[in-house]
C-alpha cells in the first residue's frame, strides 16, 4: 500500500462504530481487555486497560485508554466508541405485530428490487443469515397456530362454538419467543435488516444526524497532536464509517502535517445496504472515499464468517468503482489458518461470536492482530506496507443499482 510517510505512533486515537447492537457500549470495553490479556499473552506482549484519561461529558461518549508495551516502544491509545445503540433499542421497540409487519416489508424489498438474487451471487453464508429470521418466525407463527388449533379442538368437545378460542393462545406464544430472543436471535436478526430495508437504502434521519456527530468529533480529534486517528467499523459500522469519513475529508478536516488517518473495516456486511435502490449516499461515499489518498483502509474479513461478505471488495461489487479506485485493501483473517482446531470447533456453530472475532485473540495470528494494530507503534498503512490484496479477492460487480445520485 501506498500512503503519507508513516512515523511511529506513541500517542493513537481509536473511533469503535459498533454495528446494529442494542448492548451498552461497556461489552465491548470488557471484551477488549479480556482479548488483549489473551492475544498478548500468546504474542509475547503487554497492553495495559484502564479508565479513559480524556473523559467527555457527553452521554453518548464512551471510552478507556491503552497502554501496549509492543516491538519495545510504548504507545497510548485513547478508545471512544461512537454509540448507537440507543437509536437500535428504539427500532427494534415494536412488539411481536411490529416485528412480523417488518418482516413482511422487508422481504418485500430485498425480493422486488431484485437485491436478493443478486446479493446470494457473492457470498450465500450471510443471505443465509438474512433469511434465518424470516424462516424461523414463520414457523414460530406456525406452531403458535397449530397449537391454537390443537387447544381449540380439545375445547370444542364441550362445545362447537369454543373451537376458535383456542386462538388467544397466539399472542401469548409469540410474546414468549419474543422473550427467549436472546437464544434465538430471530427479532434481532430481523430489526436489523429491516433497519436499511425501511428506507430502502437512504439512511434514517435520526441516524444521518448520529453520523454528523461521528463525523464532528473524529474531526476534532484530527486537529490533536497525536500520530493516528483509526475508524474501527465492524459490521454495519463499516458502512457508516464509509459515509463518516468521506463527509469529514469533503468537508476539510485534513491538515498539513496532522495525524494519519486510518480506517480499519472487519466483518463488513456493505452489500446488504448498497444494493438496496435508494442507497445513492452510500453508493456515493464508497465511490468518493476509494480514491482518496488522504487515508489508509484495510478491509478484514474471513470466509469462516457466515455473517459477512468476506473477501468481497465492496467498492467493486456494488458497481461503483472509479477509474482510480485505490483502496480497500481486501485481506482475509483466514480463520482456518489462525485458530486452532480446538478453538475452531468450539466455534463451528457459534456463528454470532464467529463474527466478532475479529476482535478477539487468535492462536496462531497472522498480519492481522487486532490489538497490535490497535495498541502498537506502527500506523495501520505501515503495519500492511507491501501488502498484497487476498487472491481471493472477490471484485465482480453484480448490483443493479448504481446510481450515485437520486
Amino acid at each position: 500500500m501506498s500512503s503519507p510517510t508513516d512515523r511511529p505512533v506513541r500517542r493513537r486515537r481509536v473511533f469503535y462504530i459498533p454495528g446494529y447492537d442494542p448492548i451498552h457500549p461497556r461489552r465491548y470495553r470488557e471484551l477488549y481487555r479480556k482479548e488483549a490479556a489473551e492475544q498478548g499473552r500468546v504474542s509475547g506482549y503487554q497492553v495495559e486497560l484502564k479508565a479513559k484519561l480524556t473523559n467527555s461529558s457527553e452521554n453518548s461518549r464512551y471510552g478507556w485508554t491503552v497502554t501496549g508495551s509492543i516491538d519495545g516502544r510504548e504507545t497510548v491509545t485513547d478508545f471512544e466508541v461512537l454509540v448507537w445503540s440507543d437509536i437500535v433499542r428504539d427500532s427494534m421497540d415494536t412488539g411481536v405485530i411490529g416485528t412480523y409487519d417488518a418482516l413482511a416489508k422487508t422481504a418485500w424489498v430485498y425480493i422486488t428490487s431484485g437485491a436478493l438474487f443478486r446479493l446470494m451471487r457473492l457470498r450465500k453464508g450471510p443471505v443465509i443469515a438474512a433469511l434465518y429470521p424470516v424462516g424461523f418466525l414463520l414457523f414460530q407463527l406456525a406452531l403458535a397456530l397449530l397449537l391454537a388449533w390443537w387447544v381449540g379442538q380439545l375445547i370444542s368437545l364441550i362445545h362447537p362454538w369454543l373451537s376458535w378460542s383456542g386462538l388467544i393462545l397466539v399472542p401469548f406464544m409469540l410474546e414468549w419467543f419474543r422473550r427467549k430472543d436472546n437464544k434465538f436471535f430471530a427479532y434481532y436478526l430481523m430489526h436489523d435488516y429491516a433497519y436499511s430495508a425501511r428506507h430502502r437504502g437512504s439512511e434514517p434521519p435520526e441516524l444521518e444526524a448520529r453520523m454528523a456527530d461521528f463525523t464532528d468529533a473524529i474531526a476534532k480529534a484530527m486537529a490533536e497532536d497525536i500520530d493516528e486517528v483509526l475508524v474501527v467499523g465492524h459490521s454495519s459500522g463499516a458502512h457508516i464509517a464509509v459515509s463518516v469519513l468521506s463527509d469529514m475529508i469533503r468537508d476539510g478536516h485534513m491538515r498539513e502535517g496532522g495525524p494519519q488517518l486510518s480506517f480499519l473495516s472487519l466483518g463488513q456486511v456493505v452489500p446488504m445496504v448498497s444494493f438496496l435502490p435508494d442507497a445513492h449516499r452510500l453508493r456515493r461515499d464508497l465511490q468518493y472515499l476509494s480514491a482518496r489518498d488522504e487515508l489508509t483502509w484495510v478491509d478484514v474479513t474471513a470466509p469462516g464468517d457466515g455473517c459477512a461478505f468476506a473477501l468481497c471488495d465492496p467498492v467493486q461489487v456494488s458497481g461503483v468503482a472509479p477509474a482510480g479506485q485505490r483502496l480497500p485493501l481486501i485481506l482475509s483473517a483466514a480463520f482456518t489458518q489462525t485458530l486452532i482446531p480446538a478453538q475452531k470447533k468450539e466455534l463451528r456453530w457459534r456463528f454470532f461470536r464467529l463474527h466478532f472475532q475479529y476482535l478477539c485473540a487468535f492462536d496462531r495470528p497472522g498480519d492481522y492482530d487486532y490489538f497490535r494494530i490497535t495498541a502498537g507503534p506502527n500506523t495501520l498503512n505501515a503495519h500492511f506496507a507491501d501488502r498484497a490484496h487476498s487472491p481471493s479477492r472477490i471484485v465482480t460487480p453484480v448490483n443493479r443499482f448504481t446510481e450515485c445520485a437520486p
